[in-house]
């Protein structure tokens, strides 16, 4: 593996040094140690925006909603395709990275991020919102591989790069977690364009000491080519799909919603003929035939998708239903966002001692368990609820931030650990924009069937002048159905995963030979720093 110069001196696995410290250190605290250990800290703060803007507008959507009234599907636009950006583009931005230099698509994906970030927060509409988030997903797409990428060059041993991509694997985890506290701290002193503000600061200052203390790196054997056609196909096609299942929730089964599915599903079918005839596909989808990978995949879409859906209902929940101040609500959120991160740190020493399957099993049926507590909430109260619902699905979900990448990779030959980790990040960026995209469509559905058919929304629906106390009660009553079915929905989804766990993975299956492949090779550009690291 070709190393910068700057990292040349480090250690090898061997020594007593490699064992012992921080990650990055070298013997006598040298230049090039203390190099290592800042540049982690500089490449964390893209790594930190990305995660936190999948998360950080729950909170905040009934200020959008007040400001820019968006139409029912409209919202769940403004929320999801951030997600459908990141998670369509990963694999070509990896490949992107990996031939023109990782750094080099680092510092321009960090620039178009705090640009589109600028562009959200003073968007006047929903549409110009809804394409400004589409243009952070896009940069985002680029800044997670690369970064890893860079991470791998920072810290060429072994064990020191396994201690920084942990550090990176937790940073991760916590922007997600801690996106919904930070935008409600934000909005009890400023207007819902500051979650999108707060992240100019970072990029700048990742643009200023980035060439300083990072090296530009690229691989010593060239990828291979991406498939254009297969890039566009997937994105539209998703879209397409997406968009007619929203329209239909929002509006009904019209002949342009109809329309629409049956292109995406079309687009979707000849996407996946076309992945089996391409020497480098962008999925491969053979991988599937292996049920623990297939498995890992699943486990790392659907508690995404549970967590985003009822993380932007409950916040909602929260404000809308309950009338709190949205600082409050933000303090409640933050014990499962505590619990989620501390999970995840300690969730790798757990899988040593007790193995995946049991890890696997005790995150299926954790998240069901908090998604269940969420059914007694009640358009009059459920704080209490809401606090142990998030705090123990939180184990669930931390566990699944830590273990699923290494699930997949270990499920699959070593040369194809790359395809396996990439396939394993896009399945949790999807995860979080499907579990709003059907999950949200499904509570819009619900409320448009049972609420007062005043409004598509609820904060639409109170936001109605005049508005009588009987139909402000009929739409609170209709949204809270929502938020129970989606919790319901999700919660047996997950229990049906956890018993497919109990039957798929064999007993003791532990982390041992993944651990000893992945740390032989250099990781690769295509996962990123949360997932594909562990």
């Amino acid at each position: 593996m070709k190393r910068p110069t700057s990292t040349s001196s480090s250690s090898s696995p061997s020594s007593p040094s490699s064992s012992s410290g921080s990650p990055g250190r070298s013997p006598g605290g040298s230049p090039a140690g203390v190099r290592a250990r800042l540049g982690l800290l500089v490449v964390l703060g893209p790594v930190l925006l990305v995660s936190m803007d999948g998360s950080v507008l729950f909170l905040a959507m009934p200020r959008v909603g007040q400001a820019l009234a968006p139409t029912a599907d409209q919202a769940l636009w403004i929320l999801d395709v951030y997600g459908f950006a990141v998670g369509s583009l990963l694999v070509a931005a990896g490949n992107l990275g990996d031939r023109y230099g990782r750094l080099r698509l680092l510092r321009a994906g960090a620039a178009l991020f705090g640009a589109a970030s600028a562009a959200a927060a003073f968007a006047p509409s929903a549409e110009l919102l809804i394409a400004a988030r589409a243009a952070m997903g896009v940069a985002g797409a680029t800044l997670l591989p690369s970064a890893l990428a860079v991470l791998g060059e920072l810290f060429p041993d072994p064990r020191r790069r396994a201690r920084a991509i942990g550090v990176f694997a937790a940073a991760f985890a916590a922007g997600f977690a801690l996106g919904p506290v930070l935008g409600g701290v934000l909005l009890e002193r400023f207007w819902w364009g500051a979650v999108f503000l707060v992240n100019l600061p970072v990029v700048v200052l990742f643009l200023a000491l980035a060439p300083v203390l990072l090296t530009e790196t690229r691989p010593a054997v060239r990828p291979g080519r991406v498939d254009p056609p297969s890039v566009v196909a997937s994105a539209v096609g998703l879209l397409l799909t997406i968009y007619a299942l929203k329209h239909a929730a929002a509006g009904g089964a019209t002949v342009p919603a109809l329309l629409a599915g049956l292109a995406g599903a079309a687009v979707l079918t000849w996407f996946g003929l076309r992945q089996r005839r391409l020497e480098h596909p962008l999925v491969d989808f053979s991988l599937f035939r292996d049920r623990t990978f297939a498995l890992a995949v699943a486990t790392g879409l659907l508690p995404l998708a549970a967590w985003s859906a009822t993380a932007y209902l409950t916040g909602v929940h929260l404000q809308s239903v309950l009338g709190l101040p949205v600082l409050e609500a933000a303090f409640l959120a933050l014990p499962g966002a505590v619990v989620l991160t501390v999970t995840c740190v300690v969730t790798p020493v757990v899988v040593d001692r007790v193995g995946k399957r049991a890890a696997l099993l005790g995150c299926h049926f954790s998240i069901a368990g908090g998604l269940l507590l969420l059914l007694p909430t009640t358009v009059g109260g459920g704080v209490g609820w809401y606090v142990a619902a998030t705090a123990v699905s939180g184990v669930g979900y931390g566990i699944s931030f830590a273990v699923v990448a290494d699930t997949a990779v270990g499920a699959v030959p070593p040369e194809r650990a790359g395809a396996a980790g990439a396939i394993a990040e896009t399945s949790n960026e999807l995860g979080n924009a499907l579990g709003i995209a059907l999950l949200g469509a499904l509570a819009a559905l619900l409320f448009r069937l049972q609420g007062p058919g005043l409004a598509p929304t609820l904060d639409e629906t109170l936001g109605l002048p005049a508005l009588s106390a009987v139909a402000a009660g009929e739409a609170r009553s209709a949204f809270v159905t929502g938020l129970h079915a989606v919790a319901a929905v999700a919660a047996a989804l997950h229990l049906a995963l956890g018993l497919l766990t109990l039957r798929t993975l064999p007993s003791g299956t532990r982390t041992s030979a993944p651990r000893t492949r992945r740390t032989s090779r250099r990781p690769s550009s295509r996962t990123s720093p949360a997932r594909g690291s562990r």
